[in-house]
């Protein structure tokens, strides 16, 4: 194998070739977890869709946006739907609308077979806006979780116990007990 290639003389090493594959596969492999995948959602429509079920449905996409996910946005026909596609644009159109603020389309909505489909990309993370729906990282919740743990392990768990002094009708303090062998025991001594 060449080590160096433009030194005078060149510089060669011999090496087990079965070993050096190895270790460039192993080196490989390391680099691909360090590389991020995009994972795509898709987000199904109809062209006559409730506005409720719209407003959902824009809420978990923007859920994925949020988490650096694209979001594939399809809308299929059915039956007679296919005479009127403008409703359909005009549903993916409002829906990738909707989304301005989180992400861009890749494209324009296209129509492919009896169905349109649009994908869309989100903002980098300076230029979008906060989830609406505040969801926080999974990582902050476990931190915060870990905290709170902590901070209530040394604590003892009979501290947090109230014990209630009650007055008995002849002025004695006594324990408060709301058992039925205690009651038991006070009219046995009455």
């Amino acid at each position: 194998m060449e080590v160096a290639a433009n030194a005078n003389p060149p510089v060669c090493r011999v090496v087990d070739y079965g070993k050096y594959r190895y270790e460039q596969q192993k080196k490989q492999k390391e680099a691909k977890k360090h590389q991020h995948s995009n994972k795509v959602k898709e987000i199904q429509l109809r062209p006559s869709i409730d506005p409720h079920d719209f407003s959902i449905k824009l809420a978990h996409a923007i859920d994925f946006l949020c988490e650096d996910m694209k979001v594939k946005v399809s809308l299929r026909f059915r039956g007679r739907e296919l005479a009127h596609k403008e409703y359909g644009f005009a549903t993916i159109k409002k829906f990738v609308e909707d989304c301005g603020d989180w992400a861009t389309p890749d494209a324009p909505p296209k129509m492919i077979g009896r169905g349109i489909s649009a994908m869309v990309s989100p903002l980098p993370k300076n230029k979008r806006k906060a989830n609406p729906r505040g969801k926080v990282d999974i990582e902050e919740t476990e931190k915060a979780h870990a905290a709170h743990e902590q901070e209530h392990a040394d604590k003892d768990p009979h501290d947090d116990v109230d014990h209630v002094e009650a007055k008995t009708e002849n002025g004695e303090e006594s324990k408060f007990s709301n058992t039925p062998s205690d009651k038991l025991d006070d009219r046995a001594q009455a």
